[in-house]
């Protein structure tokens, strides 16, 4: 097996696990929408997003949790069957992609199973409130920066060829 997909493969396992480890820590440590300050900025807050990110379409209803569930499985998918094509030495791009999709699977797994994604990081600054989000969230954030840093800054093999 090639060691980039490994690589995605293991980054996104690792993804999953440690969110669903901290969403079911904020279920069980967390009421509903009631505050926890653990520093000045940063609450930890259960909230339930039905929606996509920043809630998007969470009125959509059952429809739309099915819709939004099976558009994130093609999506992921698509990140495996790339993740199978990557080169040796395309390991960043690997672990970005890895990271994608770990976040995807693991927000699918809360829409598919509860209905709604858990959420718990609240960053504020004074009254202004970041949405709420979760592991899977930062997963996929983190991915997407570095799938961006890769495109600008990777090595990439030149399709031109030299007369």
């Amino acid at each position: 097996m090639r060691s980039p997909f490994k690589l995605g493969i293991v980054v996104a396992m690792v993804v999953i696990v440690l969110d669903q480890i901290t969403k079911v820590w904020a279920l069980n440590a967390l009421k509903l929408y009631e505050p926890v300050t653990v520093l000045p900025g940063l609450n930890m807050t259960l909230a339930y997003n039905p929606g996509v990110a920043f809630s998007m379409f969470d009125e959509s209803g059952d429809a739309g949790r099915w819709l939004l569930s099976l558009f994130a499985i093609v999506v992921s998918v698509f990140l495996i069957v790339w993740l199978w094509r990557l080169l040796q030495h395309e390991k960043l791009l690997a672990t970005g992609l890895g990271f994608v999709l770990g976040g995807a699977l693991g927000n699918v797994i809360d829409r598919m199973r509860l209905g709604h994604v858990v959420d718990f990081v609240d960053v504020y600054y004074q009254t202004a409130h970041w949405p709420a989000f979760n592991v899977a969230d930062s997963a996929i954030t983190l991915g997407a920066i570095l799938l961006i840093w890769d495109t600008l800054f990777g090595k990439h093999e030149s399709t031109d060829k030299k007369d």
